[in-house]
């Protein structure tokens, strides 16, 4: 039976002199998909990863697999007895080895070593190019012997640090589909950490947000872009118009009209609207300000009173600057947010 919680963080903390770089971080994985971790440079992602491997130990939280404790308190297992795989942003191959023994590296017992590396290479369907070196492989070639690597101890958990990073935007773009496809025809429990949220929303069956060493807010990447849990977050995920608004139970009055709200709310409050969910037409709300057209889409700037808000249409150019135009919304429901509470956007250096 599958399991909700094969790998599940609770309350890590992990301090590097009086700094802490991972902050009471919990989430979970379910056996068999791919949990994106996505944030900002330097939030703690990468050292959130050593602790699940035991590469760093943790001054707080547990790490569990399957049901078996690897980090906790008196538990620290080590990191060649996880069975934890980790897949690095240079892919780290040998390049005086062949693809075969570089899959089998660190493998014990050549008849084993030689046929974890064969079935693994059929697992990222690279078999025919076994005894090809690094050099003769392409860049897509290259990534996918790295994660052949990672696969053949057959771990319990592939854990992957940015592994594009290194590439153009083009091909980053198509191995990320590729890899994630990958994943999912593996059945592999994995965790992709990405600063990219396009990245993360087409490899991760959930995504987790981490900001300031903290996690924010773990769901699918439909929940995580639709609800977002903070001001912050909403605009991190995708451009968000941050409205103020007055709430009462599961409506909210805006210059838009009565927006519908996913959870009740009542008072004050700012309420995020995504640009592709207002509808641009002829009217006298506001005055176009900027225009850019993409090819699939067309991005407007809409200044209304005080403030200016993005629109997105998905067509070409109906509009140009100077002109008035009136606005819509036409989407789901929407998250509150107490205007000037907790939730605020506040820097980074705040908000902990």
């Amino acid at each position: 039976m599958k399991t909700d919680h094969y790998l599940d963080a609770r309350g890590l903390m992990k301090r590097f002199g009086g700094h802490v770089v991972v902050d009471d971080a919990s989430f979970t994985v379910p056996e068999g998909e791919t949990l994106a971790l996505l944030g900002p440079s330097g939030c703690g992602k990468t050292t959130l990863l050593r602790l699940l491997t035991g590469l760093t130990g943790a001054d707080g939280g547990s790490v569990s697999v399957a049901g078996e404790i690897l980090t906790g308190p008196g538990v620290h297992v080590p990191p060649e007895q996880r069975r934890v795989g980790m897949v690095f942003q240079d892919w780290a191959l040998f390049p005086h080895l062949t693809v075969e023994k570089n899959v089998a590296y660190g493998l014990r017992s050549g008849d084993i070593a030689r046929g974890r590396a064969r079935e693994a290479l059929d697992m990222v369907r690279l078999a025919d190019l076994a005894e090809r070196y690094p050099q003769d492989l392409s860049g897509g070639q290259a990534q996918r012997v790295a994660v052949a690597r990672a696969l053949a101890p057959r771990p319990r958990v592939l854990l992957l640090d940015e592994p594009f990073s290194n590439l153009d935007t083009e091909f980053r773009i198509k191995l990320r589909s590729e890899v994630a496809g990958l994943m999912r025809e593996v059945g592999m429990t994995a965790v992709f950490v990405t600063h990219d949220q396009e990245e993360a929303f087409v490899v991760g069956d959930q995504v987790a947000v981490m900001r300031t060493g903290r996690i924010i807010q773990q769901g699918t990447p439909t929940d995580v872009y639709e609800h977002p849990a903070t001001p912050w977050l909403a605009s991190f995920v995708g451009e968000a118009n941050l409205v103020e608004a007055v709430a009462e139970g599961q409506t909210a009055s805006t210059m838009f009209g009565e927006i519908r709200l996913s959870e009740p709310a009542w008072g004050s409050c700012r309420v995020t609207l995504r640009p592709e969910h207002l509808l641009i037409g002829n009217g006298d709300d506001g005055l176009v300000t900027n225009v850019e057209f993409y090819g699939h889409d067309t991005a407007y700037a809409v200044e209304l009173d005080a403030s200016t808000v993005q629109v997105r249409g998905m067509a070409a150019p109906r509009f140009r600057p100077g002109d008035r135009v009136s606005l819509t919304y036409s989407g789901p429901d929407v998250v509150a947010f107490a205007a000037g509470g907790p939730n605020s956007n506040i820097p980074d250096s705040q908000d902990r």
